[in-house]
């Protein structure tokens, strides 16, 4: 991890992992884990992504974030969601990250409990604990991010999520040596972020670039910084399948109506 906003995340989030371990029974959670695994339909964000009939947003559902502060800290979780889901979503992300981006586990839940729609838990995964969190809370998918994780733990924690569980492990880079990585990994549901870890700027440069090295069987997903319907079809037409988008919608006086008009053909 080269970068030090990944630095801090990590270290807070490791402190706050450790802590949760000393107060939860590591083997009842991972039975939960698997009984509702067992119980679920498996990979359903990948099942959703490849209707390419529609235009595939995963609506995210993020309170703060360190580049832009707070977005909208107290909001009502289950109605985004609803929002989102009549709007067309095919999946929701929910933050779940405490200290920068003021998420929770207890959003998943209530987002689980709201919608159908597959749910993607969005936090800094470096531990299987994390994932078995995330199965027991209802997640049917979870985000692991390249720039945080050497090829060993990537593939241990890919294999434990697509494998073990049958979740879905959406697998993030941010430049081309992340992206030969994954490939090498053999990773087929890649995120493309657009958002520079160091920097914070962002450019949709950086998913124009990189579909070009993506693996031909993957699903690509684009991240960050996506405003418009111009964009999106933009980025169709290079070969991406789905898009998530946060601070868009978050801002937004009206979620359903906004995500309808990125949607609807």
């Amino acid at each position: 991890m080269k970068e030090t906003f990944l630095n801090k995340i990590f270290d807070a989030k490791k402190r706050r992992i450790d802590e949760q371990k000393q107060i939860v029974d590591t083997v009842e959670l991972r039975k939960r884990a698997s009984e509702v695994r067992n119980s679920s339909e498996p990979h359903r964000l990948r099942k959703a992504l490849q209707n390419s009939g529609k235009t595939n947003i995963i609506a995210e559902i993020k309170r703060a974030s360190p580049s832009k502060g707070v977005i909208s800290g107290k909001i009502d979780v289950e109605t985004f969601a609803k929002n989102y889901e009549r709007g067309g979503a095919c999946a929701i992300s929910v933050l779940t990250e405490e200290n920068f981006f003021k998420g929770s586990l207890d959003d998943l839940r209530t987002v689980r409990n709201a919608v159908y729609l597959p749910i993607l838990r969005k936090d800094f995964v470096f531990d299987e604990f994390q994932i078995y969190e995330a199965a027991e809370a209802g997640s049917d998918a979870i985000l692991l991010i390249a720039a945080m994780l050497d090829d060993e733990e990537l593939q241990r924690l890919h294999r434990l999520a697509d494998a073990d569980l049958s979740m879905d492990a959406l697998v993030e880079v941010h430049n081309l040596d992340e992206m030969e990585r994954v490939r090498n990994m053999g990773a087929t549901l890649i995120g493309v972020n657009n958002r520079d870890l160091h920097s914070f700027a962002v450019s949709l440069d950086v998913s124009r670039l990189l579909i070009k090295h993506a693996p031909q069987d993957a699903i690509i997903i684009s991240e960050s910084g996506l405003k418009t319907r111009k964009d999106i079809e933009g980025l169709k037409q290079l070969g991406f399948r789905g898009f998530l988008i946060g601070e868009t919608l978050m801002k937004s006086a009206d979620a359903e109506k906004s995500l309808m008009e990125l949607t609807v053909d």
